[in-house]
């Protein structure tokens, strides 16, 4: 069946079962689905998709939700939602694709979407946009695509994410420190982020970092916490002007001073200032969002993520701006949904990607904190922003409209794993080498000239989005 034909055949069941689904109406599924009928619903062929994704019990709970409104508007589409553990997903989806068994849309992460959009195993989602008259490509945030050139996007980012300076408030406030600023003009330099880091890490004999006599082999609470890999830490690389590669894709970039400096800083967090935990000693503490919420640290550098966790435990939290170096910014970052071209159903496949894509079909995933959206109304509509910030005033405390969710609108980059041509290989490299300057056993300019040439021949440059 030709595509025209196959559209004429929604649209005529569309309408002869309008009165039972008119309350699950798609704002997104408009026009082209509600015209020109000529079949009957008997006569419609039934389709079975499978989306594969990973995530918590709440994501788990909102996906199975969404796919079941989904159905009930497309009465002869089913859907089987496949949760797989995310740090077994790229395993599971190869052990599938051996199989002949993959899905026909789901998550994807970046290493493996970018080996697999090589061997062109995703339909274009551009291809995609281009062929629907009721939804557009720029509905979408700019920072969000997944893209080998400008005419090719393999997928796009499944959720709105990105980073902020999350703090306790009553720990900020018991140390006379005064809250981040929430607004990119005013964000903390660096110099100021870590004076208030000292003032909020404590030893065990009550003395702050600034103190003296402070003992730091023996905190009780740290002034602030962050992970190290690739996006967290390049908040401050890119913040400095720094890159992984340089901008004609030839060559290696973080030994550049710009990149080599912004790393030292946040190693010395850990072995100078002494105000985070090494990575080695974070392996013994609970997770960020446990360790904000009990008080081992006063701030973590996190993504809006944590708001889920924080929110439901009641936590006396805020968010402020990060730090800066020379430019106020956030990293955007997320895995990636795709349609699979081994799908038989790919129109089916994009009605249900569309369906996931839009706020307005799960809620519960962006008013919990978990998600932000990727369209761009989610942000500038009052009346939409409500139903899904204001909705939840404890997953979305005060300082996040201007810390996270309009400085992701207005002042944020895309990860280095939208654009970075090899990168798994290449992340493995640069992590590895990095373990020493962590640890504070070499610093962070020869640690990277020592990487640069053993990277060299896995450099296959940058995506050009232009």
């Amino acid at each position: 069946m030709n595509r025209r034909a196959r559209k004429i055949s929604y649209l005529v069941v569309l309408i002869l079962f309008s009165l039972m689904v008119s309350a699950c109406s798609d704002p997104i599924i408009t026009e082209n689905d509600n015209q020109l009928n000529t079949k009957s619903p008997e006569n419609v062929n039934k389709v079975n998709l499978k989306f594969t994704y990973w995530g918590s019990p709440d994501e788990k709970k909102a996906i199975e939700e969404a796919a079941a409104r989904f159905t009930k508007r497309y009465p002869w589409i089913s859907v089987e939602t496949i949760q797989l553990p995310g740090s077994e997903y790229n395993t599971k989806l190869i052990t599938m694709a051996a199989a002949n068994d993959l899905p026909d849309t789901g998550y994807m992460n970046g290493d493996l979407g970018d080996a697999w959009a090589k061997q062109n195993r995703f339909i274009n989602l551009f291809d995609m946009f281009n062929q629907d008259a009721d939804i557009k490509r720029d509905d979408y945030l700019d920072n969000i695509w997944y893209q080998q050139s400008p005419d090719y996007a393999w997928g796009v980012s499944t959720a709105g994410e990105s980073f902020g300076l999350f703090y306790r408030k009553d720990l900020l406030a018991s140390a006379g420190v005064e809250t981040p600023p929430t607004k990119a003009e005013n964000a903390w330099t660096w110099e100021q982020f870590v004076e208030n880091a000292k003032k909020l890490t404590i030893d065990k004999n009550g003395h702050n970092a600034a103190h003296p006599d402070f003992d730091p082999k023996q905190i009780k609470q740290y002034g602030v916490t962050f992970e190290t890999w690739n996006e967290p830490i390049n908040n401050f690389i890119f913040s400095n002007g720094g890159d992984w590669l340089t901008e004609d894709g030839k060559e290696f970039a973080l030994n550049d001073p710009k990149a080599t400096d912004a790393i030292q800083k946040l190693a010395d967090l850990i072995n100078v200032h002494h105000v985070a935990p090494s990575p080695l000693t974070a392996k013994s503490l609970p997770a960020m969002n446990v360790a904000l919420q009990s008080g081992i640290t006063a701030m973590a550098i996190g993504g809006q993520w944590m708001n889920l966790d924080l929110g439901n435990a009641k936590v006396n939290y805020d968010i402020g701006v990060l730090p800066k170096l020379k430019k106020s910014l956030t990293v955007g970052v997320s895995g990636a949904t795709v349609i699979f071209k081994e799908s038989k159903h790919p129109e089916e496949a994009w009605l249900l990607f569309k369906w996931m894509s839009n706020p307005e079909n799960a809620i519960e995933l962006y008013s919990s904190g978990l998600w932000m959206p990727t369209m761009k109304k989610w942000y500038t509509d009052p009346d939409l922003i409500a139903r899904w910030v204001d909705a939840n005033p404890a997953a979305h405390p005060p300082g996040f409209k201007e810390a996270m969710m309009l400085q992701f609108l207005h002042n944020s980059v895309p990860g280095s794993m939208y654009y970075l041509k090899n990168l798994a290989k290449i992340n493995s490299i640069v992590f590895s080498g990095l373990d020493i300057v962590w640890m504070g056993q070499m610093n962070a300019q020869d640690a990277m000239n020592g990487i640069s040439r053993e990277i060299k021949p896995f450099i296959q440059g940058r995506y050009d989005r232009k």
